[in-house]
């Protein structure tokens, strides 16, 4: 983990990296003291960058399990993993490729509440400035938009709840009391909105009809018991997206709006795309 106060960076330093991501897929098997994360990232080099340039990926205290290219596992050789940072050196020809990387992480003893962590029992991430890179490695930027396809895996008793951003795209039960879902959402976004959200919560539901007579299915999602305290937050959402409709034009445009509101939630809000997590004491 890394305890320094963070780079400066300053405007006319600004560079586009020499790789992009285009599609993330996640897949998640939730566990307190070892939950493993599984990133296949498709990756395109930049037109004019050379094949020997190196991908370099950010991370923050990251332990790597494997490493994979187009389905063939790196070897030592071609690689350089440290817990905050991931070079690869051996890189294909083609100019697209897909990279898989299997890290391992420890929620329930992420104390700096950045990244994925774990208390009260629910599993809560917050990504905003650079918390992304203690899940995965990753270009870890603002400028690098990807379009995410979730799956996240857990204990049904442990996390009935499973919440990512996007619209919920399938869902069903595992073996040995496992269950598990999968979330997409088909607009590129930065990684600094991901959200993930698994545990036991109370739920107030509602709906809202767009501009176009779309129907959004809402959800604010409370610890159980303050399910009565959440009336006037979904009210206020409701009232929020119809304004930004009349004052912008601005529709909202997945299937599903869902806020979580915790009382361990270390920042006051996150406005993640689809699945804002608010600390509760503001709704």
């Amino acid at each position: 983990m890394r305890t320094d106060t963070g780079q400066v960076f300053k405007l006319e330093d600004y560079r586009p990296t020499d790789y992009l991501i285009p599609k993330t897929g996640l897949t998640f098997r939730l566990s307190p003291e070892a939950t493993r994360v599984i990133a296949v990232l498709t990756v395109e080099r930049r037109d004019g960058v050379a094949a020997s340039v190196p991908l370099v990926l950010d991370g923050d205290g990251l332990t790597l399990s494997r490493l994979a290219i187009d389905g063939r596992t790196l070897t030592p050789a071609d690689f350089l993993a440290t817990p905050d940072q991931l070079t690869i050196t051996t890189l294909p020809a083609a100019s697209r490729f897909q990279l898989l990387i299997e890290t391992e992480l420890a929620p329930a003893h992420n104390e700096a509440l950045m990244g994925l962590y774990r208390s009260s029992n629910v599993y809560c991430t917050q990504c905003e400035a650079e918390g992304f890179r203690r899940i995965t490695y990753f270009l870890d930027r603002p400028d690098i938009l990807s379009v995410y396809t979730v799956r996240i895996e857990a204990r049904h008793h442990e996390a009935p709840l499973l919440l990512s951003n996007g619209n919920p795209a399938g869902s069903g039960e595992l073996a040995d009391g496992w269950h598990y879902a999968v979330w997409h959402d088909p607009f590129p976004k930065p990684s600094y909105l991901f959200a993930l959200v698994a545990g036991a919560l109370g739920k107030v539901a509602d709906s809202f009809v767009t501009l176009s007579g779309r129907k959004v299915e809402l959800g604010i999602y409370v610890e159980p018991g303050k399910e009565g305290l959440a009336g006037y937050a979904m009210d206020a959402l409701k009232r929020s997206m119809k304004w930004d409709e009349e004052a912008f034009g601005r529709e909202y445009d997945l299937d599903v709006f869902n806020i979580v509101a915790v009382s361990d939630f270390n920042m006051g809000a996150m406005e993640n795309k689809g699945l804002n997590i608010f600390n509760d004491k503001y709704v």
